[in-house]
């Protein structure tokens, strides 16, 4: 049977990971001229003659550790800098192992050069405003890196010259074939600039969308629960599990909203939620829910319900006592279905049945500032009970035994 392969986490699907990040900054930056550099040496030297040298293994290096450090938290790269990495370590390396003979070579100014070039326009690229000329830096870009290849040939028929030629070299674009082999990789270059520049303002597009569409999906589904979703898409179909339910609603404020402003009706109720939503971030719920003044979370583990009832009992009492209000809190534990229910063009996530119905006509039963719970979540918790009675429950037929639990 086929295994699933684990899903990227959601700021990886939106961002991309480390890795990927890596691969992209590797390969279309910081492996470029390391690669045209290889060639030249390899057809300088012969194949096997360069493989067997630490030219080779010093150059792989360099670009690795440049992707790695700019493929880096994007806040903290430094991104001229950065392209230099590359050369410095190659210099050291190679400067160290063959004293001022390393000197002697063109294109070792030459890495610098472009990697110098390319860094320059990336840093001033993040710097501009506006789109187009960051697009036209961007062509730049793609024209230096172009220029490599230009910048490979002829470096390797000046240092192929052979010793018995005496007199200076001819011109490099005297030969009409120089000239157009220039013109043709500078125009690939501005080719290629202009599509990356259009997939980069693309990308952009589709990642800043995404950023929205996970803004509004966290209001629907909450943090904890989106990311279990793009993880695995598999827990939005209906399923029995066991649940902890929460349920917390105001004393009062039916009362207390008749004789207030709305400004100030919502100034409370965003009081309220903002109160409730710092707790669930300390104890994350499966699911949260607010509905004018009633809180509904699921919870996967009973004991977490209670430490968030407990933390919500001690906050809302002070967020809610300076208006003069107070909360009841009920708890139940039990079997639920969950998942996406709705009908064909309309669903929404949702848990439903018994368990649910009981845990709100237990916070229905709760004083002011009082945290119920049933005898099935207090078994669950094994906490000590503070005190016990029976309840009378609509659609149950016997009344129903609750605890309440200390805060």
């Amino acid at each position: 049977m086929a295994t699933l392969q684990p899903r990227p986490s959601l700021d990886a699907a939106i961002e991309g990971s480390r890795r990927e990040r890596f691969l992209m900054e590797l390969f279309g930056n910081s492996a470029i001229f390391p690669l045209a550099d290889i060639l030249l040496e390899v057809f300088q030297q012969g194949a096997r003659a360069y493989f067997l040298e630490q030219h080779f293994y010093t150059m792989c290096a360099a670009a690795l550790a440049q992707a790695a450090y700019l493929s880096g938290d994007r806040a903290r790269v430094r991104l001229f800098a950065g392209n230099l990495v590359g050369p410095a370590i190659y210099t050291v390396v190679e400067a160290i192992a063959e004293g001022p003979r390393f000197f002697g070579f063109l294109h070792h100014y030459e890495y610098w050069a472009f990697a110098a070039a390319i860094g320059a326009l990336q840093a001033m690229r993040g710097r501009l405003r506006g789109e187009r000329l960051a697009s036209v830096a961007m062509i730049a870009e793609g024209v230096v890196r172009s220029s490599i290849l230009l910048a490979m040939y002829a470096t390797f028929e000046i240092e192929s010259r052979s010793p018995q030629e005496v007199g200076p070299p001819a011109p490099f674009f005297a030969d009409p074939s120089h000239t157009f082999i220039a013109w043709a990789i500078m125009l690939l270059g501005v080719v290629a600039g202009v599509s990356a520049a259009a997939s980069n303002r693309y990308l952009a597009m589709l990642r800043a969308l995404s950023r929205q569409l996970r803004t509004y999906s966290e209001w629907f589904f909450g943090r904890a629960l989106l990311q279990q979703v793009v993880s695995d898409p598999r827990s939005l179909s209906l399923a029995r599990r066991e649940r902890a339910l929460l349920f917390m609603d105001m004393r009062g404020f039916t009362a207390w909203s008749e004789s207030q402003p709305p400004e100030a009706v919502v100034a409370g109720l965003a009081a309220y939620y903002v109160a409730a939503e710092d707790v669930f971030a300390r104890h994350p719920p499966i699911r949260s829910k607010f509905a004018g003044d009633e809180i509904m979370a699921v919870f996967a583990r009973p004991a977490d319900a209670l430490a968030a009832a407990r933390e919500l009992a001690r906050t809302e009492l002070e967020v809610l006592g300076r208006r003069g209000l107070a909360a009841g809190i009920g708890l139940h534990w039990g079997p639920v279905v969950e998942g996406l229910i709705g009908g064909r063009a309309l669903k929404q996530f949702d848990v439903v049945g018994d368990t649910v119905n009981t845990a709100k006509r237990i916070e229905g039963a709760a004083a002011p500032a009082e945290i119920l719970a049933s005898e099935a979540f207090r078994a669950a918790v094994d906490a000590p009970s503070a005190g016990a009675r029976s309840i009378e429950v609509k659609g149950k037929a016997v009344p129903l035994a609750v605890h309440r639990l200390e805060g």
